[in-house]
């Protein structure tokens, strides 16, 4: 199994998962992503159920990034289900979304989100935004014991 940290994007576009990779390259960090598509994939990612049971394809996350507007299942419905899990209750959930509606942000935070960020529309924000992140989340918190 790879070093490299795991990151599960859980967002229905297909050019926002293009410019979150290119963002990635970009701030010259690696990590392998996982991308799903929709909620009902996550969760059984998350559950390493079906063809996500094979741990060496699908590496369990150090991190996941949640869009909100996915058909079918909103993100937030995603969260919920994610913090009633006891096995899930120290992953790291970061909404990554295009929403800055303030009932909703609140909202991702009650539900146990660790960060709400906003997706730029520019790449070099996008950029700053993926090392902030990634920063903190993945690696001050490693430091810090969490």
């Amino acid at each position: 199994m790879s070093n490299i940290p795991t990151i599960l994007y859980v967002d229905d576009d297909d050019n926002d998962v293009l410019l979150l990779k290119h963002a990635l390259r970009c701030a010259k960090l690696a990590f392998d992503v996982q991308v799903v598509n929709d909620p009902e994939k996550a969760s059984a990612y998350l559950s390493g159920q079906g063809v996500y049971s094979d741990r060496e394809r699908h590496p369990w996350p150090a991190l996941v990034l949640l869009d909100l507007k996915m058909p079918r299942m909103h993100g937030l419905e995603v969260l919920t289900w994610i913090r009633s899990q006891s096995s899930l209750e120290n992953l790291v959930v970061v909404v990554l979304t295009a929403s800055n509606h303030i009932p909703e942000i609140n909202r991702a935070y009650e539900l146990g989100a660790n960060s709400y960020l906003i997706k730029p529309v520019e790449l070099g924000e996008l950029v700053e935004i993926v090392r902030g992140m990634i920063a903190y989340w993945m690696f001050f918190k490693e430091t810090l014991g969490g």
